[in-house]
Order: structure tokens, then C-alpha cells, then sequence
């Protein structure tokens, strides 16, 4: 380990350590910044953002309903109060092939892995992306999900909440905004767009000051394999820390203290039964998964950002409890696994569950807005809360009165 990734790691390890203390220690008084921050965050608002999102159809990358959702995000960050909004561009060629796994029974004899590293077990469905527009009922959706990509610019987008104390310090806390499969992408990734958009709302408050810098990032291309985080790691890695220009105080590029992604926030229903049906209903011990890629270079420093997490989580999350994994996979941030302490925060283990059928609505025609409860949004509104609490200690926010 390098004698930086020490440093990153010993100071989120001592940030768990100190969130680990019991929790008599833990109790937060009514000037409590975090929960005053948590406290802004709102069931009905979260449901409204994602539904203004369905507005756009699917959002595949390179259609003209993609680069309309990308505006409507970037009027709304304005409305917030978001600064330094800006898009990285890249260049994106034609969409690869989608495939179809089909499901069937994990047995516990044979050992069966699947993405990342995660045991798959019980029974599973096929998993895959819908391309038959004709498997979308509704004819007016049909037809604003008909046009398809096509190549050329792509484009992220991106708002910075900069730090008082340390500007050239930054936690990344993302989505990818993208989907695919002719429904209206409300949960893939519907449920992650509108909670980093919601973050940034709050984060952004003018009465809201944090010591370390926050970045709220919606990738594109993540359906296509992870393209539009890749291009900002290429392009904007190396600029990290680098103040520009010399003596201004200001570094586009605040060095990265750990990154947090959000992909699938609402379906946590259960294991496929034997036939292939899924409850109807999000089960009472659903939770919010946080994961970590064990194998990755960053990954003792990562493990301890999960865990930073987990206890926010169970300090101020109001309904849901947090797990920990560590077979993170097949999301953008696996882009930054490498780089710094990475995490993604899910509705379900991605390779074990998702990989498994487990979300009926992944990729498909039925990822509608209609197709979920308030069960459902609670799940998301939760790991809103989980991340919210965390970066805003591990950053530093303070409310000003």
C-alpha cells in the first residue's frame, strides 16, 4: 500500500472507529447537523423526482430522450443552488450486443459464482435486456422508446458543493442516469439519479457548509459497460488536487476521497420461488446493500468507507437496516475500485441476487413507475438517508444558523 493510501485509509478507519463507539456515545442531541440534513429529505419528493424522470422513456444513451433528461437534471441542479455545473464529453461508438442468461436452480452441491465473485444460491430467473419494443403494451411509450442510439457525443453530468477548509479534497457520490429495455427506467436508474439529485438539493442549501468539497455525478453509458465513468477517469484522474490556476484556490479536480454509487434502490422482494414468481410485496427484513470489491486494489480502505456507512445507517436511517457485502460488480464503480475507496449502494447484492432474477423489472418492460409502492420508495428514501448521513460526516457539514 502506498504511503497516500495509508493515509486515506488511516483516516477512514479512524472515522469508523470513532462512529463505532457505543451507542449511549452516539446519541445526538437536537443541534445534531446530520440529522438536521437527513430531516430534509422527503418520501414525496424523492417519488417526484424519479416520476419527472420517467417522462423520458428509458433514457437509452445516444437518443434525443437522453439528452432531454440530461437538461431537465441539469435545470433542476440549477433550481438547487448547485455551482460549477459542468459536462464532461466523450465519444461513443455503436451499443454492443445485449444477451439473455437464462434462470434455472443453483444447486448447493455444485459451487456456482457469479459476477464479482458472489455465491449464487436458490433459484434464479433469466436476466437480460429487453429489446422487442413490442413486449411495451403501452403504444405512446412504444414509441418514445422506438428511436435507437445512435453514435457520437455523449455526455456526463456534474455539480460541486465546495469545501471550506479542504477544497481540494472531494467525496464522489454518483448514479448513472441511462437505461435501456422500453419501460420508463424507474428503478434502473430512476431510484439512483433522483437520490444523488436529491443530495445535491440538500447538500447545496446555502445555510449547508461542508469542510471537504462534494461532487454529485450522473454518468451516461453505464448500460453500455460503464463508458461514461471510464471517460472521466481517463480524462480527469490525473488532475486531482491541482490547483488552477496557481494561487487561485480552486482545483476543478479536488482529490478523491472515496467514491459512492447508487444503482437499483427499490426492489428488494425476496428469492425467486421455484416457479419463477417474485412476491408482490418488498419483504419486512428488506435492507440496503453496501458493497465493496474485495479483490480490488483499494479494497481494505473501501471496506472501511462501507462500514462508515453502515453505522450512519444505523444512526439515522428511519426504516431499513444496512448490509455489508464484498463482491461489488457491473456498475460504474468498478471504474474507480482501483483508484480510491470505492462503494455501491444497492437494493439487493448485485451479483449473488440481481445476477439472479431476483428484480423482475431489470431491464424490462415493467420498470415503470407504476409498478412500485411506497414500500418500494421507503427502500430508496433509506439508503438516501444512509449516504446523506455518512458523507455529511465524513465531509464535515454543518448547518449555519
Amino acid at each position: 500500500m502506498s504511503k497516500t493510501g495509508s493515509r486515506h485509509f488511516l483516516a477512514v478507519f479512524c472515522m469508523v472507529a470513532v462512529l463505532a463507539q457505543p451507542a449511549i456515545a452516539q446519541s445526538a442531541g437536537p443541534d445534531d447537523p446530520v440529522r438536521a440534513l437527513v430531516q430534509r429529505l422527503d418520501l414525496e419528493k424523492y417519488k417526484a423526482t424519479i416520476k419527472a424522470l420517467t417522462r423520458f422513456g428509458d433514457r437509452r444513451q445516444g437518443t434525443a430522450r437522453n439528452r432531454a433528461a440530461l437538461d431537465w437534471i441539469e435545470a433542476q441542479l440549477k433550481s438547487y443552488g448547485c455551482t460549477n455545473i459542468a459536462r464532461l464529453q466523450y465519444q461513443f461508438g455503436a451499443e454492443p450486443v445485449h444477451v439473455i442468461a437464462p434462470g434455472g436452480t443453483n444447486n448447493s452441491n455444485v459451487l456456482h459464482f457469479d459476477a464479482g465473485g458472489a455465491r449464487a444460491r436458490g433459484f434464479s430467473r433469466p436476466t437480460g435486456v429487453n429489446m422487442d419494443p413490442n413486449a411495451q403494451p403501452d403504444a405512446a411509450l412504444r414509441a418514445l422508446d422506438s428511436p435507437p442510439a445512435v453514435p457520437g457525443l455523449r455526455e456526463d453530468l456534474y455539480c460541486t458543493k465546495i469545501g471550506t477548509t479542504h477544497p481540494d479534497e472531494m467525496y464522489l457520490v454518483t448514479a448513472h442516469m441511462d437505461g435501456i429495455g422500453f419501460g420508463e427506467a424507474a428503478n434502473d436508474n430512476g431510484s439512483g439519479t433522483a437520490l444523488v439529485m436529491e443530495l445535491a438539493r440538500i447538500i447545496s442549501s446555502p445555510d449547508v457548509q461542508t469542510d471537504r468539497s462534494i461532487r454529485f455525478i450522473l454518468w451516461n453509458n453505464e448500460e453500455t459497460g460503464l463508458n461514461g465513468a471510464a471517460a472521466y477517469v481517463a480524462q480527469r484522474a490525473g488532475l486531482q488536487g491541482k490547483e488552477m490556476p496557481a494561487g487561485s484556490g480552486r482545483y476543478p479536480e479536488p482529490k478523491w476521497l472515496g467514491m459512492i454509487q447508487h444503482d437499483m434502490m427499490l426492489f428488494d422482494h425476496g428469492m425467486p420461488h421455484a416457479d419463477g414468481s417474485v412476491s408482490p410485496h418488498q419483504r419486512p427484513e428488506a435492507d440496503v446493500n453496501i458493497e465493496f470489491q474485495v479483490d480490488s486494489k483499494f479494497a481494505a480502505q473501501s471496506q472501511a468507507l462501507a462500514w462508515a456507512l453502515e453505522d450512519a445507517n444505523e444512526k439515522y436511517a428511519t426504516d431499513y437496516p444496512a448490509a455489508v457485502g464484498r463482491h461489488m460488480t457491473n456498475t460504474d464503480s468498478h471504474e474507480f475500485q482501483d483508484a480510491v475507496a470505492t462503494i455501491s449502494v444497492r437494493e439487493n447484492e448485485r451479483g449473488a441476487q440481481v445476477g439472479n432474477g431476483w428484480d423482475p423489472q431489470w431491464h424490462q418492460p415493467t420498470d415503470l413507475y407504476a409498478t412500485y409502492n411506497d414500500d418500494d420508495f421507503r427502500l430508496g428514501l433509506n439508503a438516501a438517508q444512509t449516504t446523506l448521513s455518512a458523507v455529511a460526516r465524513l465531509a464535515g457539514a454543518v448547518v449555519k444558523k
